[in-house]
């Protein structure tokens, strides 16, 4: 889900207040103990309900089933009361059904990653909790831990690993790859890290507990784990791993002297006379790298670290995988990417990071491109090669921060060469990219005018070096979900629709309709901008009524594009059959041609005559 669009929903429920307050809370390091109360309240959950239909992707999505076969869609159609007290019911004396168990294939391995499915009704409940919890623990979590958090991405962990090499000269990284990190971590300490973080509502613990101990079905009940696939499952391996990340950060980064003030200062001065080690944390999910200055600093980092793993969070390292890099002699991989130091003339230090991608994403790369172009020729043409553009501009989008991405891209063009020139010869033909379609051109960049373009019937292959790199950002730490100054930097208030008008329209939620209808009202509501679909004015608070544009019995459905807000005295000239009191209730308005249409339309799906 895109991140503006989370916090719009939250606004719609008027929960930002709400998440705000713990968040400032959590900040400020207070306790909590009355979390159920938040967790199983009616806004809460119906933008649990919210969030859960909008999640369609993956594994955990909506449209996933579980044990019991159910998805979304068995809980579209029941009232809102019916949901809200079903999730109630199941917090206050929670037993989770049995997760099911998929395997997905590992990216860059042969090997497969297990997934536990929970069921519906337990997704929507760890969503519940999810929302409640993030605003907790977000304060709680270090500045350079970026994956499964919000507003946070791949992409500025690789900035703050390039700007550790180029701005502070740290050539050596240490690289531990932590065995099954999920599979293994421990219960009882994580739930005492969850008490730790300052969530001391015992209800609460006790469901995480009994959510951690979910059957999986075929397999028993683990006893270690996080169930991955779990919604809530990502916000605690981040609790596991808060601990390793504080406890790294608080050796260096973070260490505050009792006597010098100047940071700088202090840290030249600890090189030369403590046994302090000069290191710096970038963490991506169980994926982390610790940035040195030297080699000795970098083994003892290395040791210091495993042996902390072991004793402190009892997890075990993957040897061949673990190590301490001279990235001036040899390159590291880190989320796709290979990060080398190289010479770099007129620069600050003489060197600087170079990017490329990693030997498996070219790989990889080389092999999926391969895999749709044949299916092209396979399947219809039309979703093949959609399908093959999308491929590539996710590749593009993704690696275009790495330095040397125009190199790697040719290599794997040529790669791809031979299979277009043979499997598609007979139904393609190449032209030239300025006699292309325009919108086309506006898909790509960096291609010459004359450059021969792919094209099947009326549609063109994108061309897989169309890219330019672009720098990697830092993430800016001002950025939050849970403050109005954060939120300022990624997104507008919603001006048009102010939260008395959301307010209202909770209140005008119809006990005997179903929660999609009631939850697809605000969508539309904000479509509408808050005005009359009719008369396009402004509708008054007190004045207004929600209805289909074409009836449930006339085949119409629950989506936001067939529920419309009216003007009250719009909506009686609408549902009346005397034909006279309906077009003096309209004349008022002076309505358009395009507008008695509309009215027309409405009336004639629910078997009025037209006015």
């Amino acid at each position: 889900m895109l991140k503006k669009t989370k916090l719009r929903y939250n606004e719609y429920y008027d929960m930002q207040r709400v998440y705000d307050s713990l968040y400032s809370a959590s900040k400020n390091g207070n306790n909590f103990y009355k979390l159920l109360e938040i967790i199983g309240s009616e806004e809460n959950i119906r933008l649990a309900y919210r969030n859960l239909k909008s999640n369609k992707g993956s594994n955990k999505g909506s449209n996933t089933k579980g044990t019991d076969g159910k998805t979304i869609d068995d809980i579209k159609e029941l009232t809102d009361e019916t949901v809200i007290n079903t999730v109630r019911e199941m917090l206050a004396a929670y037993k989770p059904k049995s997760v099911r168990r998929v395997y997905i294939p590992k990216p860059g391995s042969d090997k497969k990653r297990p997934l536990g499915i929970p069921c519906i009704w337990d997704r929507l409940v760890q969503q519940c909790i999810l929302q409640v919890l993030e605003p907790i623990c977000e304060p709680k979590f270090h500045n350079h831990s970026y994956g499964f958090r919000p507003n946070r991405d791949t992409h500025h962990a690789i900035s703050r690993t390039v700007s550790m090499i180029n701005m502070y000269k740290h050539y050596y990284c240490v690289d531990v790859d932590i065995k099954g990190f999920f599979d293994n971590v421990d219960h009882g300490k994580l739930l005492k890290q969850i008490w730790t973080l300052g969530i001391r509502d015992k209800r609460l613990i006790s469901i995480i507990s009994k959510i951690l101990k979910s059957e999986i079905k075929g397999e028993g009940i683990p006893t270690k784990g996080t169930p991955q696939g779990g919604i809530i499952s990502p916000l605690l391996s981040l609790i596991v791993l808060n601990e390793l990340d504080w406890w790294i950060s608080n050796q260096w980064e973070t260490f505050k002297p009792n006597r010098m003030s100047n940071v700088a200062a202090f840290r030249t001065y600890a090189k030369k006379y403590t046994n302090l080690k000069d290191g710096f944390l970038i963490r991506y999910a169980d994926d982390f790298k610790i940035m040195c200055g030297s080699y000795n600093e970098a083994q003892r980092w290395y040791h210091a670290t495993v042996d902390f793993l072991k004793t402190r969070l009892k997890l075990d390292i993957s040897e061949e995988k673990s190590k301490v890099i001279n990235l001036k002699k040899n390159s590291s991989t880190y989320l796709g990417f290979k990060i080398k130091v190289v010479p770099k003339g007129k620069t600050r230090y003489g060197y600087i990071a170079k990017t490329d991608m990693s030997d498996k994403a070219i790989k990889n790369a080389k092999s999926n491109l391969k895999a749709k172009i044949i299916n092209i020729r396979k399947d219809n043409p039309t979703v093949a090669i959609k399908n093959y553009n999308s491929a590539i501009r996710g590749i593009q989008n993704y690696y275009c921060i790495a330095t040397n991405i125009y190199n790697n891209l040719t290599d794997v063009n040529y790669a791809l060469l031979p299979t277009i020139r043979i499997r598609l010869r007979d139904i393609s033909k190449t032209i030239p990219f300025k006699e292309t379609d325009i919108n086309f051109q506006k898909q790509t960049m960096g291609i010459q005018k004359e450059t021969k373009i792919v094209t099947i019937g009326d549609m063109c292959l994108l061309p897989l070096t169309g890219i330019h790199h672009r720098s990697p950002m830092n993430f800016s730490q001002e950025i939050s979900n849970y403050t109005s100054k954060g939120r300022e930097k990624i997104h507008k208030n919603l001006m048009l629709i102010t939260q008395r008008e959301f307010e209202a329209i909770a209140k005008m939620r119809d006990p005997t309709e179903t929660i999609e209808f009631n939850d697809n009202s605000l969508s539309a509501y904000v479509i509408q901008q808050g005005n009359c679909y009719i008369t396009g004015k402004k509708l008054d608070v007190s004045h207004k009524k929600c209805i289909r544009k074409k009836p449930l019995k006339k085949r119409g459905t629950n989506n936001h594009g067939n529920i419309i807000f009216i003007n009250s005295d719009v909506y009686e000239a609408i549902f009346t059959r005397k034909m006279v009191e309906a077009q003096s209730l309209l004349r008022k308005f002076k309505l358009n041609e395009e507008q008695w249409k509309k009215v027309n339309y409405i009336r004639q799906n629910y078997d009025y005559q037209k006015v």
